[in-house]
């Protein structure tokens, strides 16, 4: 590829991503699954992409894929427990297998992978880590020896814009989830507050405790305060300490 060209291509996929923070509160699944097929349409050679999600306890899931084989090749690397998208994710930055008929490692991988796809050649890059989770980056190809060293390079700068974009939309799906914790914590303040004459202060305390006794998140506590549900009852806080908050095992709270 010129210079020029992939500057070009550089130019085109940064914009990408910076357009994406506005947008995925819209729709997050569908930006990102535009970047993926924008950086399939980058790299020379590469016919189908996806991105892998896998855990330390053999769970594997394509997040996003441009077509049906990236889902193939990781439900053959589920049933397997190998596979160059699962090395990529989880031993090495990066994997790339040249050739499926040839390839020696994940043997019971490639003999399948040969046996029902037409993909012969892989390229695949750590995408992300988590608690127990990561994730790869992986370009397909229906030929052997599709990919070269400057494919991995050029792979490489755009897999860190996917990750860019991996991350914003994990920023926002823990916006909104605290948004709606606060929102409904605060419900919870508020019905509290109506129902025992305490101030917001006292309130929080209460749910509090209740989360403390019951060794629920306090978000969850609050959402069964709201709902109402079951014929527990919170006791009345006494003017001098706070209440010992109980919950019916059956679930939510009546005020």
């Amino acid at each position: 590829m010129a210079v020029a060209d992939r500057s070009d291509m550089m130019r085109d996929v940064a914009n990408l991503v910076r357009t994406l923070d506005e947008r995925f509160r819209v729709d997050a699944d569908g930006v990102v699954d535009e970047l993926i097929t924008s950086l399939l349409g980058h790299l020379p050679y590469a016919q189908h992409a996806g991105v892998t999600v896998a855990t330390s306890g053999g769970d594997v899931q394509t997040l996003f894929a441009t077509s049906r084989y990236p889902a193939m090749l990781d439900d053959i690397q589920r049933r397997r427990r190998q596979g160059p998208c699962l090395a990529a994710a989880f031993k090495h930055h990066v994997v790339r297998l040249d050739d499926i008929l040839r390839e020696e490692r994940w043997p019971s991988y490639c003999r399948e992978v040969a046996e029902t796809t037409p993909i012969r050649s892989i390229l695949a890059f750590e995408l992300f880590t988590g608690r127990g989770s990561t994730g790869s980056l992986n370009f397909l190809a229906e030929s052997p020896n599709a990919f070269d060293d400057e494919a991995v390079e050029l792979g490489l700068t755009l897999a860190t814009h996917a990750a860019l974009a991996w991350h914003m939309v994990r920023r926002d799906e823990q916006f909104r989830s605290a948004l709606a914790s606060r929102d409904v914590i605060g419900q919870a303040k508020g019905m509290l507050m109506e129902r025992f004459d305490i101030d917001a202060v006292r309130a929080f305390e209460l749910l509090k405790r209740l989360s403390q006794n019951l060794n629920t998140p306090l978000a969850e506590v609050a959402q069964q305060v709201v709902g109402g549900q079951g014929a527990g009852t919170v006791p009345r806080p006494h003017a001098d300490e706070p209440a010992a908050p109980c919950l019916p095992q059956g679930g939510g709270v009546n005020v």
